[in-house]
């Protein structure tokens, strides 16, 4: 009988895990933003200037989750099994009331059903509908770090990978059903957004369950993701080469909505597969033994305390400032070059469709960045011993190189340069939340890794206001700016920051170097003699 309730409770894992992974595909609605900025502008008679302000209320919303992450650890309760109404749920059930009224709102001011909001009021719509990405976020992070906490870095790349794709799935779901009806897709952002976390969220839960199969089962989910991704890719370069014609466009379609429902056969796998576990789980008690014989022996009290850090003690800290710093540097330069590529393009004589596509292929390179450094820095962490900050040196220094390739102006360059700028951008949203659970805990860890994304938007204001905006506007003459001079002096700004991020992060690597020789191993090993 304890067997079969051991299965019964993988199962809702794993079926909790695939929830988890179809709210990320309808969550990421604020990449879409350019689908409906021109009716927005248009019928609420914004300037440029003016919907660039809204926009940035866009992205301050969909950075700022400290709420969400106070919302979670404060509903989370301690009999986690047996409890629907708490924790991820209510977290999820919060978002989806945000999302619904922010996107409704704006739908409303649209097509004149309310009068017309002044621009404060729009900005507040759009940063409320942005901000339930947060809640969304959290609630399925936290959940997944929790239920994998020996993988936490696939679980984390997983989920902040199918986010990433979010925003190229709803585009091809606006190309199919609402072709050149932005009006109707901002309908449909105040409804599907919110009835799909609404539907799934009671699925999503924590359990304490573990066993050997997890690691096996994570990589068959992860090459679901690269191959959705790969098709999306696809689909996107040939849809511009040739235009799709109606039906070839469902049928592209339907094939998506296959391929994100495939992961629904692990599940049955899992419950059917005969497990005899008795064997393995002597030897990791005795290796274990042997670990715990050869390290020293510390203070129990302190690394609970150290493990379960709350939002201000971790601001105390040394450690999250440094994250706080290096997330300035990678994530404030990644979005300030994604929100420039048009005019990047522009003047570097690229064609409309040239950068259009460019823009389109964004989300997955963005993808690859969040899912593969989750990956493989589980694969190296474990296996062969590298603490994780390493890797935000690597991606941040990548990064640096990308930003300079993009300033050398060479034929092909912008494309070289994205790619690089855009998988690296991707591997800091992966890497952070990995991190901060792992050095400051994760009873608190949805507040703490979502103070920390803060910096993205500080980021994104210095480099795309004080410096590109700036610096373009002084290289301008007349209505546009033409050649290599509009932005190289900003890229190389730019690759200086992401340089000077990446020895932050290195400095991080040395200061928590003990920290992940140490207890993290221990930590690890502890859970599977459990």
């Amino acid at each position: 009988m304890e067997r079969l309730n051991l299965k019964h409770e993988l199962g809702d894992k794993w079926i909790s895990t695939l929830a988890s992974i179809w709210i990320q595909c309808t969550s990421g609605s604020l990449y879409t933003f350019s689908i409906y900025s021109p009716i927005l502008k248009s019928t609420q008679r914004y300037d440029q200037s003016t919907l660039d302000t809204v926009s940035v209320f866009k992205d301050i919303g969909a950075n700022c989750g400290v709420l969400s992450g106070l919302l979670y650890t404060f509903a989370t309760p301690s009999n986690r099994r047996n409890a629907y109404f708490g924790g991820p749920c209510l977290v999820l059930a919060a978002g989806a009331i945000q999302c619904f009224m922010g996107y409704f709102l704006i739908w409303a001011s649209v097509v004149g059903l309310i009068p017309r909001p002044p621009i404060v009021g729009m900005c507040f719509f759009v940063l409320l509908a942005a901000h339930a990405q947060t809640f969304f976020n959290t609630a399925n992070v936290v959940t997944a770090v929790r239920n994998f906490p020996d993988y936490s870095g696939t679980a984390v790349g997983i989920m902040k990978g199918f986010v990433g794709l979010s925003g190229a799935i709803l585009i091809q779901f606006y190309e199919t059903i609402f072709h050149n009806k932005p009006t109707s897709y901002l309908l449909v952002l105040a409804l599907l957004p919110t009835i799909n976390p609404l539907l799934l969220m009671w699925f999503v839960r924590i359990y304490d369950t573990k066993e050997q199969e997890e690691k096996k089962l994570l990589n068959a989910i992860s090459c679901v993701a690269l191959l959705l991704a790969a098709y999306l890719m696809v689909v996107i370069i040939v849809d511009h080469l040739v235009t799709f014609q109606l039906l070839v466009r469902i049928a592209t379609f339907v094939v998506l909505l296959l391929l994100l429902s495939s992961p629904l056969c692990i599940v049955p796998s899992l419950r059917a597969r005969e497990k005899d576990s008795s064997v393995i789980h002597q030897s990791l008690i005795s290796e274990g033994q042997r670990f715990d014989q050869e390290m020293e022996v510390h203070d129990t009290r302190d690394s609970l305390e150290e493990d379960n850090l709350n939002l201000l003690q971790a601001m105390g800290s040394v450690n999250f400032w440094i994250l706080f710093f290096a997330m300035a540097c990678g994530m404030g330069s990644g979005l300030a070059t994604v929100n420039n590529l048009g005019q990047i393009g522009e003047s570097l004589g690229y064609s409309n469709f040239e950068t259009n596509t460019l823009v389109s292929l964004w989300s997955i390179w963005n993808f690859l960045g969040r899912f593969g450094v989750g990956y493989v820095s589980d694969h190296f962490l474990y296996v062969k011993g590298w603490a994780r900050p390493l890797f935000m040196v690597l991606t941040l220094s990548s990064m640096s190189v990308g930003h300079a390739v993009i300033a050398s102006g060479m034929p092909g360059a912008l494309y070289a340069g994205s790619i690089l700028v855009g998988v690296c951008y991707g591997s800091q949203w992966s890497l952070m939340p990995t991190i901060a659970s792992e050095i400051f805990g994760v009873k608190h860890m949805g507040t703490i890794f979502n103070a920390i994304t803060i910096a993205s938007p500080v980021g994104s204001y210095l480099f795309s206001v004080r410096v590109v905006g700036f610096i373009y506007d002084k290289e301008a003459w007349g209505s546009g700016c033409s050649g290599t001079h509009c932005f190289m002096l900003s890229f190389l700004i730019m690759a200086s920051a992401t340089l000077l991020g990446s020895l932050a992060a290195l400095a991080l690597f040395f200061h928590t170097k003990n920290f992940y020789n140490q207890v993290i191993l221990r930590r690890l090993l502890h859970s599977l003699r459990e």
